[in-house]
Parts: structure tokens; sequence; C-alpha cells
């Protein structure tokens, strides 16, 4: 399967997850997973919440920031993978000065 996530309209969602800003997206769900290509303006956040039925992976494609993991806030950025156990917590800040881009998968299984 091909996913162009050209194709697949950019959403802008306010206060993700209770977060700051916006979360802009283009989302695919076929069911089973979620896989969305994102991005944090400076200021932006996803706000903290737990995986209790999933787990979840960021691959940051562009950008700085931090996700606090656990209580532990950890520096992100280009070229690093996040990976969040499913029944961990965690949130996504873009603190920097710059647009923050990451691909999210989560499967739903």
């Amino acid at each position: 399967m091909i996913i162009d996530f050209n194709t697949i309209k950019e959403q802008a969602l306010e206060h993700f997850k209770g977060g700051e800003k916006e979360l802009h997206a283009h989302m695919f769900f076929d069911g089973l997973n979620r896989i969305m290509k994102a991005r944090l303006e400076p200021g932006a956040s996803i706000g903290l919440h737990t995986h209790d039925t999933s787990s979840e992976v960021f691959f940051f494609t562009k950008g700085c920031g931090h996700v606090l993991y656990d209580g532990e806030m950890l520096p992100v950025r280009e070229g690093l993978v996040h990976y969040c156990h499913k029944g961990h917590s965690h949130s996504l800040i873009n603190d920097s000065d710059s647009a923050l881009e990451f691909w999210a998968v989560v499967p739903e299984q």
C-alpha cells in the first residue's frame, strides 16, 4: 500500500490532547493504524496523555523541542525517534523558534 499524504487535507487541531495552540496534521486511519504527518509551530504542544491501549512512535524530520515522557523532559531534534510504550504518558512541546515537524504512528491493535 502507498499513502500519498499530499492528497490528504491538513487539519488544524486546536489544543490537541489539551496542548497549547494547534497541531497541524495530515492523518491516515484504516481502523488498525493511525499515521500522521504533523507540525507544531513555535509555542505549540500536544498535551500530556497516557497510551492505555497502544503505543506511539514519533520520528522527527525538522526542528527541535522536548518530549515530556513519564515526567522526564527529553530534548528532541531532527533525526531522532521517540517511542512511547503502551501504559506510559507523554507530551510533545515545541519550545523553539521554528516549526517542529514529525511523523507519528499509533497502532490501534
